[in-house]
């Protein structure tokens, strides 16, 4: 046995060659019966994912940051209910592997439990972790059942399982290859005790979390082998293999609508990990020839000594985020929509790194991926009858707060708040704007915890949380606004401590669409030495929201890049000012409906400085209303300024091309400009 390779796990998402016996029970479903029962394995999952959200304990559980799947015998991804679409790229990576090298020993009998996290074998990072079920039926393996969900705690270095300090997959904490953690239906009692020392940061959140996952798969196992005992094997042989069939024929169909050619995006960071400097943390190219898709991401940054790094099917994974949602929206969650797309990863990059590279980040550093598909597949669809659904990226920040110690009731915990993360804005589209507060772009139906729950649950209090103005990017069509929160510690307790994850605090990642603006940036932000009881006692008059914080009405305002390593917070004290971050803008601002703007205004998304500067409209405060005269005025003026200042391509490019970087911010970049790796990244 080995760790897979990258062409054995890119392999492991085609579909296989369907079996005879496949064929010959695939003809014999009827149509009629066929719709039916595409419906019966939807309510099947949605039933499993209801049951998991009800069962997690972890923030990101409860969110519906999950997924519940089933599969045919040989591992193929059949059909899903998704909160997040980037775990549908894992388990038939895992199955594939299971049948090559388990088989024998320790084998696959009915009541069998499997589980991993590990990123070597197919996973995105260890907090994402997967419980597979073999489905039986009279003796025979007809298919597989899994759960996947995020566990904020994995025993790593730092609390939360997302260490910004790691610098190898030896300090990220528990990375379990496949393995057979259950018999008879049973969870051994070793497993539970090796997850509880794992976990002991947050002991229930990962036993109960664990305990989820495994009963959700079982569910679903059940529910097939129901099916099977009403219809028949041989119907749920021909229904799984029809629904690959239809689900890659609908997505070639797709595909073949759009025009041939090269479509190309290149995104930045600012960090990896804790190392600030640029990072070319995405150069993509896509290629579209009749049916099918080359994706290749040749240029990109190397790897680096950070957990900033993502093997490649992770990658996939984060494409998935975008091309399920918004795609192959109407067709299944399956393998087979995957059968047309072919990727090519350059090896020692930072999205394919050497086995020994931490990759707990991993989400961090592919959000230039999940940007880049975006922008790549919207202007490929533009020249289309779907040009419609042309969208701008979404801000992908995932800007992420953990916090970790003893709460109010006594309990240890570590995780990371579903709230920020779950609000983030969505990207403009080519009709109207995105949506403010949308949600989670990792995970597109899952949903932001009440405030009070997250009190109750924490040490903390949440004095407001408002939408972020100005956080979505300006355009025709402006990006879907973030939100933004006070957190602060609450309660005589012991020991708090605080991480935050992100990326994004000096330069953006997405690129918007049709002259559009990038969202914001997103700093790091608290008030210095705030008590939060005596500022809630002495505010008067004033307004506790996110301009009062900023105008420094409640304290000195302390700004530092968003991604920051394990520090103790003390009792009343700012953990953080949180930040959501808004959606990628669409088209030329200066095309924007004034009475958008207007609207904007008088909602307090937009500032008034932006919709002068940005947006040239002439706001009268008093009256709350836009004066469209003069603003027409100051439009046509900028209109002129653009025209004057306007040169060539040619002449821009040569201009350009002799731009460079300082040297003491390329550092992770790689060779100038190029991105190629300088020398090798050594670990211990």
């Amino acid at each position: 046995m080995s760790i897979p390779t990258v062409e054995q796990k890119l392999q492991s998402l085609k579909v296989t060659t369907p079996s005879r016996y496949e064929l010959e029970c695939m003809d014999k479903v009827k149509r009629g019966a066929y719709e039916i029962a595409v419906q019966r394995t939807s309510d099947i999952l949605d039933e499993g994912y209801e049951i998991f959200m009800r069962s997690s304990r972890s923030s990101m559980g409860v969110a519906g940051d999950s997924i519940v799947a089933m599969f045919n015998a040989a591992g193929d991804l059949v059909n899903a209910s998704a909160g997040t679409y980037l775990h549908a790229v894992i388990p038939p990576i895992v199955i594939k592997y299971i049948l090559r090298e388990y088989s024998d020993n320790p084998g696959i009998e009915d009541g069998d439990i499997f589980y991993t996290n590990d990123a070597l074998y197919g996973g995105i990072h260890n907090p994402d972790q997967c419980a597979i079920v073999p489905v039986f039926h009279d003796g025979e393996l007809i298919a597989w059942a899994a759960a996947l969900s995020h566990t904020t705690e994995t025993g790593a270095c730092e609390p939360g399982g997302m260490p910004m300090s790691a610098t190898s997959r030896f300090e990220e904490g528990m990375n379990l290859p496949p393995m057979k953690i259950g018999r008879k239906f049973q969870i051994n009692n070793d497993i539970i005790e090796m997850f509880r020392a794992f976990g002991i940061r947050s002991e229930a959140n990962v036993i109960i979390d664990l305990k989820a996952r495994c009963t959700t798969a079982d569910r679903v196992r059940v529910r097939i082998q129901e099916m099977c005992n009403r219809e028949g094997k041989e119907f749920v042989a021909g229904l799984f293999r029809r629904m690959l069939v239809e689900a890659e024929t609908g997505a070639r169909k797709r595909l073949k609508s759009w025009p041939d050619g090269i479509y190309r995006c290149v995104t930045f960071s600012d960090a990896a990990g804790l190392a600030r400097g640029l990072i070319r943390n995405c150069c993509m190219t896509v290629t579209k020839k009749g049916d099918s898709l080359s994706i290749d991401f040749t240029g990109t940054s190397p790897e680096n000594l950070s957990s900033y790094n993502a093997h490649p099917q992770a990658v996939v994974g984060h494409l998935a985020n975008y091309i399920y949602e918004y795609v192959f929206h109407d067709l299944p969650i399956s393998s087979a929509t995957f059968a047309p797309i072919e990727f090519i990863f350059p090896q020692g990059s930072c999205l394919s790194p050497t086995d020994r590279a931490a990759t707990s980040n991993s989400v961090m550093i592919s959000t230039g991926a999940m940007s880049s598909i975006a922008n790549c597949i919207s202007r490929a669809r533009f020249a289309t009858t779907d040009w419609r659904q042309a969208t701008a990226s979404m801000g992908n920040g995932g800007n992420a707060t953990v916090i970790a110690g003893i709460s109010q009731w006594g309990q240890h915990f570590a995780d990371m708040i579903a709230y920020p993360i779950n609000t983030e804005g969505q990207g403009a589209r080519s009709g109207c704007d995105g949506m403010d507060a949308y949600g989670f772009p990792w995970c597109a139906f899952g949903r932001a915890p009440d405030v009070e729950a997250i009190e109750n649950e924490f040490p903390m209090v949440i004095p407001f949380s408002q939408h972020w103005p100005d956080s979505g990017g300006h355009g025709k069509y402006r990006g879907g606004c973030g939100t933004t929160q006070f957190w602060a510690s609450h309660h005589d307790i012991p020991q708090l401590y605080f991480m935050a994850i992100a990326d994004n605090s000096t330069v953006q990642t997405p690129q918007p669409l049709f002259g559009g603006y990038s969202p914001p940036t997103v700093p790091g932000l608290s008030i210095k030495g705030t008590k939060v009881k005596e500022l809630l006692q002495e505010m008067g008059d004033n307004n506790l929201d996110f301009q009062g914080l900023i105008d420094g009405k409640f304290g000195e305002l302390a700004v530092e890049p968003f991604g920051r390593m394990t520090r103790p917070i003390g009792q009343g004290e700012t953990v953080t000012i949180g930040l959501s971050t808004g959606g990628a803008g669409y088209g030329d601002p200066l095309e924007r409906d004034l009475s958008l703007v207007e609207k904007d205004l008088v909602s307090g998304l937009i500032s008034e400085w932006s919709a002068r500067e940005i947006y040239r409209v002439e706001w009268d405060k008093d009256r709350q209303q836009v004066d469209f005269d003069a603003s027409e005025k100051l439009r046509n003026e900028a209109r002129k300024k653009r025209l004057a200042r306007g040169k060539s391509y040619k002449e821009f490019e040569k201009a350009w091309l002799k731009r460079k970087p300082s040297d003491d911010i390329l550092t992770l970049y790689g060779k100038w400009p190029s991105g190629e790796a300088l020398q090798p990244v050594m670990r211990p």
